[in-house]
């Protein structure tokens, strides 16, 4: 997860900054004096999520002298919207529930490392494009600090659980639909004029090892066999940058 940190976390800086810059323009005035003061009030979301796999793989070697190892090396960017309630809770507390759809897919990678160049047989390389569409249901607690002029950051923390909604027949790999993610994240509440634009990154956890290793179907397939059998474990691991409009 390091490095899938790594090559989005300086663009997610850059963004808040510039953010920051356009809203101390206008700090001299208050806009939106008393948005927080609502029990309760909605808004809605788009964004960005970058997926990926935490891949345990356990060095299985095949009859034919074959041991595939499966990586997700690249990431590439799906898309996110949501619907957002939230309760203030208190003063810096508020609970947020934000239903919505997140589009996107990763590319895992199998390499043979026993493989042989010269070999005809062997395979040394294989993929598989792993598409999702999630429907999710984010139930964060949002933690806010007081209020400087026109911005005010927060931190959330929470839970996520998780419904696949595509369907995948015979592939190298197969994921159960159900999952449920820890997340946690931070932003920042722009007060503008006429609504509060509010950018923020969460980073989520899987939970649960969503691989299913009891594959009937392949049963007469070994040659899509093999990988089920050389991975353990598959966790989920996103990203997710968005735009909340309150």
């Amino acid at each position: 997860m390091t490095r899938f940190l790594k090559q989005h976390i300086c663009f997610i800086v850059l963004a808040l900054s510039a953010l920051a810059a356009v809203a101390q323009d206008n700090d001299k005035i208050l806009n939106r004096q008393y948005a927080d003061m609502k029990k309760i009030h909605f808004g809605f979301s788009v964004g960005a999520n970058f997926q990926d796999l935490n891949i345990t793989n356990n060095g299985f070697i095949t009859e034919d002298g074959e041991q595939w190892w499966a990586d997700v090396p690249q990431h590439s960017p799906g898309f996110c919207v949501n619907v957002l309630a939230d309760w203030r809770l208190g003063k810096h507390f508020n609970l947020r529930v934000s239903p919505g759809m997140y589009f996107g897919n990763k590319v895992v990678q199998f390499r043979n490392s026993l493989g042989s160049e010269e070999s005809e047989t062997t395979h040394l390389r294989q993929s598989q494009n792993v598409k999702a569409t999630y429907l999710v249901l984010p139930i964060d607690l949002k933690v806010s600090s007081l209020r400087y002029h026109n911005l005010r950051p927060y931190v959330t923390a929470g839970i996520m659980p998780t419904w696949n909604l595509g369907k995948e027949h015979n592939q190298q790999l197969k994921v159960n639909r159900m999952d449920a993610m820890l997340t946690v994240g931070m932003g920042c509440d722009f007060y503008l004029p006429f609504f509060k634009l509010c950018p923020e990154v969460k980073f989520c956890f899987g939970l649960k090892n969503i691989l299913d290793k009891n594959r009937t179907d392949l049963q007469d397939n070994p040659e899509l066999m093999r990988f089920t059998q050389s991975v353990d474990k598959l966790q989920n691991n996103m990203v997710v940058i968005t735009f909340n409009f309150e």
